[in-house]
């Protein structure tokens, strides 16, 4: 039995999507990073190579050991809808931007990634780091976690689109031989 302790980095305040943009986390909140921090286990600590990852990792590693960031572990690559609302997608390609959401699977925004692309890109990255560590936290994304959840939970991706997976929140996964249990999901310690 492994367990994968998932952990979304801290706000950022973007307003548009934010995949490889590389902003800064918000970590002002000092109470939720230590209880954050209290309920990882003793494991190594990975993270997106993003500055909201990395940022976020640091502030709640304490003595664990830290892993070398892992680009596979960032967010969804909007491409030419990095920083823009939805809204303003649907204004340039509304069929798009709808499938994007409604759909999603093989639609990818102009220059970016589809969903299938970054699951292919998070899952194996995922399932390396608990084959070498055996019990692992990684701090990254929205994104990754719920490619995570959807693998988990056995769901289509616009159900495991429906979870809400807050900055700072702490998702943890177990897998026994192949099967995957989700024991929390969206929590804040």
């Amino acid at each position: 039995m492994t367990r994968l302790w998932l952990v979304r980095h801290g706000p950022t305040g973007a307003r548009g999507m934010c995949g490889w943009t590389d902003l800064p986390a918000d970590l002002s909140d000092r109470p939720a990073l230590a209880r954050l921090s209290a309920a990882l286990p003793p494991a190594p600590v990975a993270a997106s190579d993003l500055l909201r990852a990395r940022q976020t990792a640091d502030a709640v590693a304490g003595d664990r050991p830290r892993l070398p960031p892992d680009p596979r572990l960032r967010e969804m690559h909007f491409g030419a809808w990095e920083g823009r609302t939805h809204a303003e997608a649907e204004t340039e390609d509304g069929t798009l931007a709808r499938r994007l959401w409604e759909e999603p699977g093989e639609p990818a925004p102009p220059g970016g990634e589809s969903w299938d692309a970054l699951r292919a890109r998070v899952l194996p990255a995922l399932d390396a780091l608990l084959d070498a560590h055996g019990e692992a936290v990684a701090v990254c994304h929205f994104g990754p976690i719920l490619c995570a959840l959807q693998r988990a939970r056995g769901v289509t991706a616009r159900e495991a689109m429906a979870q809400a997976i807050r900055p700072l929140s702490l998702t943890v996964l177990r897998r026994d031989a192949a099967a995957w249990t989700v024991e929390r999901a969206d929590h804040r310690p």
